[in-house]
């Protein structure tokens, strides 16, 4: 079987949607699953924000959810999922209660406040317009870069807002025989982003404001060590999900998502910090058959997926409101 990367829509079990605001600098993205799917999380960060993380351990009973939403706004993105949640009930998706339907609908934050407007945050209309997005949208390539959940992330943040460049909103999908897996990520690190292929640095801090140079943060806090106080406590994270066609139980989309967190360590540096809140979900709409793919395997592809995703979203990125992407640094 050969390896090939394909575009996400070709998971068609998953409708993908956003909704933008760059003139304040923040967003949401939506993963829809119609028909349901198994899912799982792993949560390695330090400062998560987060929602209906627990019914997703293996123990607990709800056994499929309908959504995932990423979003700005730290916690205050979390009012988002609600207008996920609405439109889903509207349109008949969502576990069967009797009188309704209740969708189940996971949700991870970012912090991108002190961005742009800080009291401009994704609500329940962005998150109605996201799902709207994703369900009436079609099968047009996914937009990549300073849009949804990325508009506003940033990463390199070690000296302070000022040196840091754009973070943004990545996405990548591959093919082996019958399986597919692909994966989004929203890229709001601490740390600086490093293609695991080459070793280059994509985007990261910048040795100063008026700089293009990045630096090693790893190093830069190795100096620093007698006097380094980390900036913007808690305002850093990762959030990701992965979608994949494979039927999965949800321990193993547990699994799964712990495994792809070595995405996390391979291409963002430092990364899992106190100051991240750095998440994975997986989905598994369970349409094809696991037989030719082992788990482990089916780890492996969930962790490429995801490195070429963080990628992705820097390169993807547009600076905007004063902060630099490497489009910019490139000119």
């Amino acid at each position: 079987m050969e390896l090939t990367s394909i575009p996400l829509s070709e998971l068609t079990d998953f409708h993908i949607g956003h909704w933008t605001d760059r003139t304040a600098g923040t967003g949401c993205t939506v993963i829809v699953a119609p028909q349901g799917a198994a899912a799982g999380v792993d949560v390695r960060g330090g400062a998560p924000a987060s929602r209906e993380t627990d019914l997703l351990r293996p123990e607990n009973t709800v056994d499929a959810i309908h959504a995932v939403c990423l979003s700005g706004g730290s916690a205050f993105g979390l009012e988002a999922a609600s207008g996920v949640a609405r439109e889903l009930e509207g349109r008949g998706i969502g576990l069967d209660v009797g009188p309704t339907v209740v969708p189940i609908v996971c949700s991870s934050c970012l912090f991108d406040l002190a961005f742009g407007d800080a009291h401009v945050r994704p609500g329940v209309e962005a998150g109605i317009f996201a799902t709207c997005a994703a369900l009436d949208g079609g099968a047009d390539a996914l937009e990549q870069g300073t849009v949804g959940a990325g508009t506003g992330a940033t990463v390199g943040k070690l000296n302070g807002p000022g040196c840091a460049m754009k973070g943004g909103l990545g996405a990548q999908a591959l093919q082996l025989g019958s399986i597919k897996v692909g994966a989004l990520s929203a890229v709001n690190a601490c740390g600086n982003v490093v293609d695991p292929a080459t070793g280059r640095t994509i985007a990261g801090m910048r040795a100063a404001a008026d700089s293009d140079e990045i630096v090693s943060m790893e190093e830069a806090m190795i100096a620093a060590a007698d006097q380094m106080a980390m900036p913007l406590d808690r305002t850093n994270t990762t959030i990701s999900c992965i979608v994949t066609n494979a039927r999965l139980t949800k321990a193993q989309c547990t699994k799964v998502a712990q495994i792809a967190a070595d995405a996390y360590a391979h291409t963002i540096r430092p990364t899992h910090t106190t100051n991240d809140g750095d998440t994975i979900y997986v989905m598994a709409s369970g349409t094809a058959d696991m037989q030719d793919c082992p788990l482990d395997l089916l780890g492996l592809l969930a962790t490429r997926a995801l490195e070429a995703a963080i990628c992705e979203g820097c390169r993807t990125a547009d600076g905007i409101l004063g902060t630099p992407s490497c489009k910019d640094l490139a000119r």
